[in-house]
């Protein structure tokens, strides 16, 4: 038996045998904020739940048995790149990514529509699927919704996301509808080609426009789906619109459902969806961040670098029990950082992470009393305390290796370091 199996259990599933359901445990009588347990292949995932992003079999910095050790039950990977590097027929071959990386827990993955629509200059969009070139080598591939259907299955995700078109932002109103009738051809296609033993979720599209949010959450909510996630936020739009994506779709999706809110975010997004009924978030930030000198306390966020700290010797979060908090100062980190150890960015993405995973267990607690908006009250009073030197909206331009990078923002992919 390996590691993997050792911490948390792989099992196996037949035909007919598949355990993928939602359970709404408690709500928040103020909001529509719920606590939820989504039962997926490799064990019960409790939400609201954040997702490390492991785009490419990894976490960045992070190790496997560390993110098990923290409670996490799901991560994610990208099919763009894992299709890429190292390849799905590899992954197949040595059953899939969760022994490939040595996970016990659960995965999802997502489609790698949003990479692939990113490539403006190298990719060509027809209504069967897209025709693209590898940034790796610049070969051509096609990717169709069968296709992605395909690798994911190879892949062994435990969740599965439709191939969808998520439009730029800004976009024309022409362009958005477009996108979002492709998205929802796709979803059916993608529906019908997947592996049942998979957990299904498709994706709503619609750019900035109410109509269009609301014509697609009617759509993918009739499809037979196990969950629903919200596309084509944070790719620069600003919260506000953000959140109008979410209250245009919300109303109209099942309420046995997982809702997923691609890409989102900061702590104050993810307070915020989730009063409006999101269940489950993912993004880069507390890793790009930590690996970038950005640290998440309980009163704000900090740039370590800044000369304040070279003499500090307390904690980076003197209410953080995290590895890094009970064992290390301030005054080391930004030694760290200054001196390009890279100690340093394995010590501040722990860190950032740890955060993340607090701050969801306290906003489930916060559900199951009945007072999220209480603690959104009293953690806003004290995030709010400090400001960082960095802004959130750290530049996705960093690279052009079809990462989401592509638009300004914050989403679900990880760039190269």
């Amino acid at each position: 038996m390996n590691l993997a199996d050792k911490l948390i259990g792989i099992h196996k599933f037949s035909k007919g045998d598949n355990p993928i359901k939602f359970d709404i445990l408690a709500k928040d009588p103020k909001t529509l904020a719920r606590r939820g347990r989504l039962h997926l292949n490799h064990g019960a995932v409790d939400t609201p739940v954040f997702m490390p992003v492991g785009t490419q079999g990894t976490v960045k910095a992070m190790s496997q048995q560390e993110l098990h050790e923290m409670g996490f039950q799901i991560i994610l990977g990208n099919t763009y790149h894992l299709y890429l590097r190292p390849g799905h027929d590899l992954l197949k071959t040595v059953g899939g990514l969760h022994k490939f990386i040595n996970w016990g827990g659960n995965m999802l993955t997502d489609s790698g529509g949003f990479q692939v629509f990113s490539l403006e200059h190298i990719r060509k969009i027809g209504e069967d699927g897209v025709v693209f070139r590898s940034y790796v080598d610049g070969s051509y591939h096609e990717f169709t919704p069968e296709r992605v259907m395909e690798i994911q299955s190879a892949i062994g995700a435990d969740i599965v996301m439709a191939f969808d078109e998520c439009a730029p932002y800004p976009c024309d109103r022409e362009y958005a509808i477009g996108a979002m009738n492709r998205t929802h051809d796709w979803a059916k296609r993608s529906l019908d080609s997947h592996d049942p033993n998979q957990a299904f979720f498709g994706i709503i599209q619609g750019s900035v426009y109410k109509d269009l949010r609301e014509e697609s959450a009617k759509f993918i909510a009739s499809l037979d789906t196990d969950g629903i996630a919200i596309g084509g936020v944070s790719v620069g739009e600003g919260k506000e619109l953000m959140m109008n994506a979410v209250d245009w779709s919300v109303p109209h999706l099942p309420e046995h459902k997982a809702r997923y809110l691609m890409g989102v975010g900061t702590p104050e997004d993810i307070l915020d969806a989730v009063i409006r009924g999101i269940d489950m978030f993912d993004c880069v930030l507390p890793t790009r961040l930590g690996r970038n000198g950005s640290l998440y306390t309980s009163q704000g966020r900090i740039n370590i670098k800044n000369n304040k700290f070279i003499n500090d010797f307390t904690p980076v979060d003197p209410e953080c029990d995290c590895w890094c908090c009970k064992n290390h100062s301030a005054a080391y980190l930004r030694h760290l950082y200054k001196c390009d150890e890279i100690l340093a960015s394995r010590l501040a993405t722990f860190h950032n992470v740890y955060f993340y995973r607090t701050f969801m267990i306290n906003i489930r607690a916060a559900i199951e009393q009945g007072r999220l908006m209480e603690y959104r009250k009293e953690f806003m009073a004290k995030y709010r305390k400090r400001r960082a030197s960095v802004h959130d909206d750290i530049s996705r331009q960093e690279n052009n290796n079809g990462s989401r990078n592509s638009f300004a923002g914050h989403h679900s992919a990880e760039s190269k370091s």
